[in-house]
């Protein structure tokens, strides 16, 4: 191999330092990529993959500098990082090997500008292993928020789970089973070392330091800048807010759908009424971390009342909240360094809108505390309003970025420049004069500056020497020449628009640094404007969708009349969704719900939770009332998936996700718990149902939905006080089954299993075969498999050896044929006369097909 050329020398010991980054290395109006990241670049980037030369097939792309944004957004997007090498020295006015350095390593976490999502939030963690416990530092570098948290391994995992970074760093390597779920989030999860401590003025504990160090030094080292930027460390408790580990967040679909994963059919998706990308950020932090202080629910709750009553308020507040731009990152931008005049365009126009907020909310100050809290920050617009253009340049380095009258210095050279192009505009008329060449021009560029052009068909008559004209530049048509007074005005008018943009560029600079003073109050009305944009959002939602305000109940009593679930009930007709009741207090705090596939159980379960949730978010919920106690965490066991990542099957998740509610339940805690069981043999499944309800019952005492087909658990009512039993009412009608969605006290009869498949299509032979097996199996558990108390395990053992040596299909069916059933009529008048009484009082005509069949329910289970 041929020895490297001084300038892949250069980039060989640059791309040594930074291993784990794309190297885009400035040559020239390009940046290129060598070797590995070449051929990495090239696929990911679909880009022309070429070799240097015939003699150094080295592999090489590039991309233009200009519009290296966009391709570098594209590789942070995939998870990986690019380091910036840019040429320090001007080639022109340098001999020899340029200089370069790398400036900037952008990452997944320190990503920056509009390459991010404005509607979310993007962090950047340092999960730091501590010993006993784990310490968590994030921030999001485009604002400059950082908080520190320390905490055990199991509310770690929620924790993370709740702040979703996009790029994850740690101190020590991970144990497999935590890399694992690091991984889940972020494919970008990097070992980091630094002794470096920075100065933390805020009431920071001692041992969270560290971990806030760690991530302020990867900060700096990939920023290369300080950190003037990034606020003062905030410390939290994990626990102050209603915990959600991952398992709940998922099955709830609080922000991402399970199956699409994305927003729509989400919680999230219902409060789509926020005006500001601040507020869309708050709202996800609000979803993903409900309250558990009633007081501040109850604050919250009080401002959307307001808005709710204050129609024309809340309008109003909206139409000024829509041209508020995203103050927190605008901010961020001007600390950080890299703001430019059309960010401070949008803060002006945002600032705009402050007085405006303050004197709608002003007057209702003593109803609501608080709301008086937006301040003008008049000074800072009209720093802005005085200075900066209505429409800038994108960048602050080719001028045209102040007003006129700004500065008497800067006038000056916009005046030499707008005078001398006068002056160019009469040269051009004199020489076309004097010549009598009507197509002669004065142009520019930036290699030869100012000259005159003549077009070669032009110049056969003409004697150059007499009019003074020297030759400059031959073009293939024309020919390009310069005189001595067009050199002296080329000077003036050069020199005066060169200075203008250095000039114009050291003054933006002096602006944002005066716009820094600015910067923690801005932060501030930030903040509060965020808050205000959520609250109006529940308002608006709780307004179109028919809320009401919640009660939070001090008596540890869920009493929901009505209640409907909040994303479900968006994707069916108006007044076609079931409201249904739910009441758990300490006299009944288990439900164990019953009924057929489909009928509506997760969706009952999902909605009680659901509303839990937005309670206390501080939001309306959708029911006709609700009291609400305050959860300190909500459990969830829904659906059946295989973990193939952690090489977990579909019942060893569901077993991690019950011992997960089960170990850290409390009484203040709600469990919803759908299908138990579901993964092994029907006993097994049964015996671990049972047991699980009863130990909730007798160790926990949380409010609990338990959803079951074992139909022989409903007799768990005889024992555990606690336990109600509840069904979704179907009805079967000429052969078809009729799902009425309506919550019924009492246990189901029958599962409908095999209504559900034939309401699949399933082949007719299958359905068929099916219910000749279902009869058969029927009549041998009728006979022999009734329910299985606790103390009857001696009789379970017994019955199960006495199924292993006979086969249902064909013993029973001989057994079952035996049985003699006895005639029922229906109208025994000795023992019915109630029923057919109030049979012959009713008025059907009068009543909803729907009232009609939950009455014959009715009736029914009256037949003796």
């Amino acid at each position: 191999m041929s020895k490297p050329t001084p300038m892949m020398t250069q980039y060989l010991q640059m791309k040594e330092q930074y291993k784990d980054a794309i190297l885009f290395f400035r040559l020239g109006d390009f940046y290129e990529m060598f070797y590995d990241d070449a051929i990495l670049a090239a696929k990911e980037l679909e880009i022309t993959l070429t070799r240097r030369d015939k003699k150094n097939a080295i592999p090489m792309c590039g991309v233009p500098h200009h519009s290296a944004k966009g391709y570098i957004e594209r590789l942070i997007e995939k998870g990986y990082k690019v380091a910036i090498a840019e040429q320090m020295e001007d080639p022109k006015m340098t001999k020899g090997m340029v200089k370069r350095e790398v400036v900037q390593i952008i990452t997944p976490g320190t990503v920056m500008d509009d390459m991010i999502s404005e509607n979310e939030s993007n962090y950047l963690a340092c999960l730091f292993d501590a010993g006993e416990d784990y310490i968590i530092a994030y921030s999001d570098v485009s604002t400059g928020e950082l908080k520190v948290t320390q905490c055990d391994e199991t509310t770690m995992l929620n924790e993370m789970s709740s702040i979703a970074p996009k790029e994850i760093i740690i101190n020590a390597a991970l144990p497999s089973n935590i890399d694992q779920h690091m991984r889940l989030m972020t494919n970008v999860v990097s070992l980091y070392q630094s002794d470096v401590t920075f100065d933390i003025t805020s009431n920071l504990s001692a041992q969270l330091q560290p971990a806030v160090n760690l991530l302020l030094s990867y900060i700096r080292d990939t920023q290369m800048r300080a950190l003037d930027h990034i606020d003062q460390p905030i410390e939290y408790a994990a626990l102050g807010h209603m915990r959600l580990d991952m398992y709940a967040k998922r099955n709830l679909e609080l922000t991402e759908s399970i199956r699409l994963k994305t927003k729509k059919g989400t919680l999230l998706s219902i409060y789509n009424q926020c005006k500001t990308p601040m507020g869309n950020r708050r709202l996800k932090e609000w979803i993903e971390r409900p309250l558990v202080n009633k007081e501040q629910i109850e604050d919250r709750l009080t401002v959307v009342r307001l808005f709710n009553d204050e129609f024309l308020l809340r309008h109003q507040l909206r139409e000024a909240l829509t041209y508020v731009y995203d103050i927190e990152r605008l901010a961020g931008r001007v600390q950080f360094g890299n703001v430019n005049a059309k960010d401070l365009i949008q803060l002006k126009y945002s600032l705009e809108q402050l007085p405006r907020i303050n004197e709608l909310l002003n007057p209702f100050s003593h109803i609501v505390s608080g709301l008086e809290g937006i301040q003008s920050l008049a000074p800072l617009y009209q720093m802005l309003e005085e200075s900066i253009v209505e429409e800038p340049p994108t960048t602050i380095k080719e001028g045209g970025i102040f007003k006129d009258g700004y500065n008497i210095t800067l006038d000056e050279y916009r005046n030499a420049q707008k005078n001398g192009k006068a002056w160019l505009a009469a040269l051009q008329t004199k020489e076309r004069e004097r010549t009598g060449i009507k197509s002669l021009k004065i142009s520019y560029n930036k290699v030869f500056g100012y000259y005159i052009e003549i077009s070669k068909a032009n110049l056969v008559n003409l004697d150059i020497a007499e009019f003074g004209y020297d030759r400059k530049q031959t073009l293939s048509n024309a020919e390009r020449f310069i005189t001595e007074e067009l050199k002296q005005k080329e000077a003036l008018i050069l020199g005066a628009e060169e200075k203008a943009i250095d000039f114009e560029y050291e003054a933006f600079i002096q602006l944002r640094e005066q716009v820094k003073a600015y910067i923690p109050n801005l932060k501030r009305q930030a903040k509060r404007i965020a808050e205000l944009d959520c609250l109006q959002n529940f308002s608006e939602v709780a307004t179109n969708n028919n809320y009401t305000e919640p009660k939070i109940s001090d008596r540890r009593v869920l009493q929901i009349k009505d209640a409907r679930h909040p994303v479900v009930e968006q994707v069916m007709e108006r007044d076609q969704y079931v409201p249904n009741d739910c009441l758990l207090d300490d006299n009944g705090f288990i439900y164990l719900i019953t009924g057929p596939n489909m009928s509506g159980k997760s969706t009952y379960m999902r909605q009680v939770a659901l509303i839990s949730i937005m309670a206390q978010m501080g939001s309306y919920v959708p029911a006709s009332s609700a009291e609400l106690p305050i959860f300190d965490q909500i459990f969830t066991r829904i659906g059946a998936a295989d973990d193939l990542v952690s090489g977990q099957s579909t019942f060893m998740v569901e077993m991690l996700e019950a011992r997960n509610a089960l170990v850290n339940a409390t009484e203040n805690s709600l469990i919803i718990f759908d299908e138990i069981g579901r993964g092994t043999s029907t006993y097994d499944g049964l015996s671990l149902a049972q047991s699980m309800i009863e130990y909730v019952h007798n160790h926990i005492g949380a409010k609990t939905l338990f959803s079951t087909h074992y139909h022989e658990l409903v007799g768990l009512d005889h024992s555990l006080d606690g336990l109600n039993n509840i069904h979704v009412a179907a009805k079967e009608y000429n052969g078809e089954l009729i799902f009425l969605h309506k919550i019924m006290p009492g246990a189901v009869e029958n599962s409908y299993g095999i209504h559900v498949a034939k309401l699949a299509d399933l082949p007719d032979e299958i359905i068929s075969r099916a219910g000749h097996l279902l009869e058969s199996f029927e009549n041998y558990s009728i006979k022999d498999l009734n329910y299985v108390g606790r103390d009857d395990r001696k009789k379970e053992n017994e019955l199960k050896a006495q199924h292993k040596k006979v086969n249902p299909d064909e013993q029973v069916i001989k057994e079952s044929q035996a049985v003699i059933q006895p005639a029922f009529d229906l109208f025994s008048e000795s023992e019915n006369n109630a029923v057919i009484s109030e049979l012959k009082q009713l008025t059907i005509e009068s009543m909803t097909p729907i009232e009609a069949l939950l009455k014959l329910q009715q009736l029914k289970s009256q037949i003796k």
